[in-house]
């Protein structure tokens, strides 16, 4: 725990910098700031150390703003329905849940590629659609499209 007080002390400027400058709006940078750290201080154990501490506490933010950018652009164009997005907060409680998780984990384990790997490079790499395009010399789109037929293959699943 004081580990994450550290990280929290001296990067959180850093990252609320960060943050503020993609979405240019105060409020935005602190609730994304504060739940970066909240997400941190339950992956830290999963910190490889590939990259600075602070450059990865930059990309689970920026990750958060994306996201969060996607939601608001989907909820604003009213692609989504209801009950879709009922769908993707259970599905994220779901992977918080460590029994719940083990249950993905093992759907995951049995299904096909390439939406194993997608699913796994999106959600546990936390990569972007672009990087996984790039790695399967594919398009952004095909990543995107690959990712969701991938959740909701384990939605559907999990839901059995």
């Amino acid at each position: 725990m004081k580990r994450i007080e550290e990280l929290y002390n001296t990067y959180f400027h850093d990252v609320y910098l960060y943050i503020k400058a993609l979405s240019h709006n105060d409020e935005t940078a602190q609730e994304i700031t504060q739940e970066t750290f909240f997400k941190a201080m339950k992956a830290i154990d999963s910190f490889k150390g590939d990259c600075s501490i602070k450059s990865w506490l930059c990309q689970i933010a920026k990750n958060i703003y994306l996201n969060q950018c996607r939601s608001e652009k989907h909820r604003d164009s009213g692609e989504l329905s209801e009950n879709t997005a009922d769908i993707t907060v259970s599905f994220e409680d779901a992977l918080e849940d460590s029994e719940q998780s083990l249950k993905i984990h093992r759907i995951l384990h049995g299904m096909e590629e390439p939406y194993k790997e997608v699913f796994s490079l999106r959600i546990f790499s936390e990569l972007s659609f672009k990087q996984i395009a790039s790695l399967f010399g594919k398009t952004e789109s095909w990543a995107r499209v690959t990712f969701h037929r991938a959740k909701l293959k384990i939605i559907d699943e999990l839901s059995e």
